[in-house]
């Protein structure tokens, strides 16, 4: 069966070989196997410590966390009850339906409508669909949020958010190269002081690497990217996610994280997709769909060919 439930788990198999595996606790995508054309066996793709929680304890520490409906500490004043990162990931998502099951692929949707724990510090009327799509070489992840509220007061109820996709990208770290972020407007949340993190900066580089601690937000960066190192990479094409966060913490940061194995940070690349650099807005009754397409780079590129 190409899709299969079990103990707060789904698993998707295509055809040819690919898998992913996700909970519905934060509805994390918490595996991604798949080969290349000229490598087909499946290989893993996503990184998860092997310290992390997938019990529904805390949020996973890797695999592609949902972030909704704030990035980092709040700062929407409809959002000053929530923690760090909003509720999405730490929410006990319901399966809803597959999607698709085909020779193309195979996808299923999960949804998270308000709950009495969610309303005491969210009071906003919505509702999420999160559907993930599994391809040969390539998973897609679609989040759509609908402003369910049927207010018709003026000004209009309508919901402010921000999301993002939070891809733990398996990888060597000090090797990686991010591109193409060359010449874009970059926020540095690793400055010391708070107002050197709210001055925005110009991507010099190329391609971007993070061999020491990284935390940068790029606003308006595109919407395609691909993350490279020798022998591999994957691409990533996104829809209405308009900015991108690189980071890796190094062992400067990622020592401090309890729930980071030992060395980890050496191993994977954060690429984030989101809609981060102020709100998106949706109107009652309207319903907003982000999007990211991660794909398998089937040959390695160097800097001179992107």
């Amino acid at each position: 069966m190409p899709v299969k439930q079990a103990s707060g788990r789904i698993n998707l198999t295509h055809a040819k070989g690919s898998t992913v595996e996700l909970l519905l606790y934060g509805a994390t995508v918490i595996s991604w196997k798949a080969g290349t054309i000229t490598e087909p066996q499946p290989i893993e793709r996503l990184f998860v410590s092997s310290k992390a929680a997938v019990d529904g304890s805390k949020p996973v520490r890797g695999g592609i966390p949902v972030i909704f409906p704030c990035f980092g500490p709040p700062s929407h004043p409809e959002h000053m009850k929530l923690a760090q990162h909003g509720f999405a990931r730490n929410e006990v998502w319901k399966f809803d339906s597959i999607v698709m099951d085909n020779d193309e692929g195979v996808s299923v949707r999960l949804t998270l409508e308000p709950t009495a724990g969610i309303t005491a510090k969210y009071d906003k009327p919505f509702h999420l669909a999160y559907v993930v799509t599994l391809a040969e070489h390539h998973i897609s992840t679609d989040l759509h949020v609908t402003n369910t509220s049927t207010s018709t007061a003026y000004p209009p109820d309508n919901l402010e958010f921000q999301a993002l996709f939070h891809n733990y990208i398996r990888a060597p770290a000090n090797d990686v190269l991010v591109f193409p972020l060359q010449n874009k407007s970059y926020f540095d949340k690793t400055e010391a002081f708070e107002e050197a993190r709210n001055k925005p900066k110009v991507e010099t580089r190329a391609g971007v690497d993070v061999r020491q601690f990284t935390d940068s937000v790029y606003e308006d960066a595109g919407g395609k990217y691909e993350v490279t190192w020798p022998g591999g990479g994957v691409e990533i094409m996104v829809r209405e996610l308009k900015d991108v966060v690189v980071w890796n913490p190094q062992q400067a940061a990622g020592a401090k994280m309890g729930d980071m194995e030992d060395g980890g940070w050496e191993r994977y690349v954060c690429v984030e997709p989101g809609y981060v650099r102020g709100f998106a807005k949706i109107e009652p009754g309207k319903t907003w769909i982000g999007q990211q397409v991660i794909s398998v780079i089937h040959h390695e590129r160097r800097i001179n060919q992107l």
